[in-house]
């Protein structure tokens, strides 16, 4: 599944070395003869839980001297925003666990000293593609991934739009099927553009936030 982040820009950020980035098996680190790492939950209820051992063995050997940031992929953490991915970003390094099932022995997070964080309010199958979104919107504000430093500094979120939601954008030709660019953004009028994109933000973030 990780082989998605060989591609396009994250893809180059690795052949560069601006990112560094390993997928690891949990179940490697499993002492099971049959590498299983899930049991059935104490207490009862439907679905399997990922056991402790793997999770913790594997973390160790990830992560020996404990200087990583350790992230648990989770329905039930902090909501993952633009303000916690650029705070990711000056770690030097994380570690994210995947969960399956119906989750991870609590147990494996508190030894290992996991936080949990959440793409979402919603249930995913695992937390593999959760993770690649941590890593691709993480990644966008470590220095040499992004073709132009600009590119993350006045978009949706950006603190230079103020945390709202980013303006339309248009491109050649300036007419299409009878729909037209907007006259301002032809004009070379730099202010006039600034606040007709500020303005546009604005309306753009009270439609689809209702802010």
């Amino acid at each position: 599944m990780f082989g998605l982040l060989k591609q396009s820009i994250i893809g180059r950020a690795i052949l560069s070395g601006a990112l560094d980035f390993e997928a690891v098996d949990i179940r490697d680190y499993s002492l099971d003869k049959h590498k299983k790492c899930d049991d059935m939950p104490y207490g009862g209820g439907s679905g399997m839980v990922m056991t402790v051992q793997p999770i913790v063995s594997a973390t160790r050997a990830i992560d020996p001297q404990n200087r990583m940031r350790k992230i648990y992929l989770s329905p039930r953490g902090r909501v993952f925003n633009n303000t916690i991915a650029k705070e990711l970003a000056k770690e030097d390094g994380l570690l994210l666990l995947c969960g399956h099932y119906e989750g991870v022995d609590q147990r494996a997070l508190d030894i290992c000293g996991y936080e949990e964080l959440s793409i979402g309010d919603y249930v995913l199958t695992g937390g593999e593609l959760a993770a690649m979104v941590v890593i691709d919107a993480v990644s966008r504000f470590v220095d040499g991934v992004l073709g132009s430093d600009a590119s993350s500094e006045e978009e949706s979120f950006s603190d230079t739009l103020g945390g709202l939601l980013e303006y339309p954008h248009y491109t050649r030709p300036a007419e299409f099927e009878g729909h037209k660019v907007p006259d301002v953004l032809l004009s070379g009028h730099h202010a006039q553009i600034k606040k007709w994109r500020m303005e546009k933000a604005k309306k753009i973030t009270e439609k689809m936030r209702g802010e």
